[in-house]
């Protein structure tokens, strides 16, 4: 009796050590929402915590660069990568040959849709991985993506991990318009004053106009922000080839006028009713915050009295120095520090 408790014993610590050490790394299309999204899955363990990154732009993916700037955290977590409804491979699949005026006008993007989205790709996550939850990560745009879907299922998530949060589209766009025009009054930038008066503050009718106004945000947060690495943004071999490339530009068109919204063209904006003052002061899991110091498009006179108004479990809302909307490494470090505070059980 003692001998075959013994061998049930090893049999079973084999089991589990096997088990343990059983890594992934997926990259597929899968059928959500009625049309086929590309999901990548990679970890070192499947028994990790698993980290939903919701990507930011809209349209701008992250699964095909080469140096996944998670890639080390695939030693202790499961990382998943989604190429949202019109970014990326996923824009690719379900787009026509001809992308023009028409398509936009037929096929446009809600956030209503998007949120449903993100919800079956955790569902599918949790049933493939065999996890309870995973940890939601948001940037950007993500962050709007991201918070209507811890809102509209909390169950799914052990914490909701913002970065660059946005709170109200048209209070955070006049914002930056007023910041850049201050800077450049002070710096007597006279090429960007005129650059701004020609624009004039928002709305605009046009898409362009819009990113004529992000290109001049982006330029002086270039200037109190430390760099990404470089090889952060090199693409990997397999999605380098025309085809990517092109899905990856038409998608980005595509998100970002359904984003802002393109009057001449009939396209409305799928963000200018977003304000979470009004609507996300309620959370029902951890909600943490990362904001650097510099951001322009999401500043923290905006988002940080938003965060003070939050009721959760628990919060945190962090400021990062020598950092502004995008990425750097001191972005990372405090993502990665606050997943592993989380010491999440699956």
């Amino acid at each position: 009796m003692q001998l075959k408790n013994f061998i049930f014993l090893l049999i079973l610590l084999s089991s589990n050590t096997s088990f343990s050490q059983k890594k992934i790394s997926e990259a597929k299309f899968v059928s959500i929402g009625g049309i086929e999204q590309w999901i990548t899955i990679n970890g070192s363990d499947i028994n990790n915590p698993v980290v939903l990154l919701i990507h930011g732009g809209p349209g701008s993916s992250m699964s095909h660069f080469k140096d996944d700037i998670y890639a080390e955290w695939q030693k202790e977590f499961t990382i998943v990568h989604w190429d949202q409804r019109g970014a990326g491979r996923t824009f690719g699949r379900n787009c026509p040959k001809e992308i023009n005026d028409e398509f936009y006008t037929n096929n446009l993007l809600t956030v209503s849709d998007m949120t449903n989205d993100g919800i079956a790709v955790t569902q599918y996550i949790l049933k493939r991985l065999s996890q309870r939850k995973v940890i939601l990560m948001g940037t950007s745009w993500g962050s709007i993506l991201a918070t209507k879907m811890a809102q509209k299922h909390p169950e799914l998530f052990h914490a909701y991990i913002g970065h660059a949060q946005f709170v109200d589209f048209t209070r955070n766009i006049d914002d930056a318009y007023s910041h850049v025009y201050k800077i450049a009054n002070i710096k007597e930038d006279t090429p960007t004053l005129l650059k701004l008066n020609d624009l004039g503050p928002p709305p605009y009718q046009r898409a362009k106009n819009y990113g004529q106004l992000l290109r001049v945000v982006k330029q002086f947060e270039k200037e109190f922000a430390d760099p990404a690495p470089s090889n952060w943004w090199r693409i990997a071999a397999e999605y380098e080839n025309n085809e990517d490339s092109r899905d990856r530009y038409n998608g980005d068109d595509y998100s970002f006028l359904n984003l802002v919204g393109d009057h001449t063209i009939g396209v409305p904006s799928m963000v200018s009713n977003i304000d979470f003052n009004k609507t996300a002061l309620t959370f029902k899991l951890p909600v943490f915050m990362i904001q650097g110091e510099h951001d322009i498009l999401c500043s923290k006179e905006l988002n940080k009295p938003y965060f003070e108004k939050i009721r959760a479990p628990r919060k945190e809302y962090v400021i990062v120095s020598n950092a502004a909307h995008g990425f750097n490494e001191r972005i990372l470090k405090k993502q990665y520090e606050i997943a592993k505070s989380l010491r999440v059980q699956n």
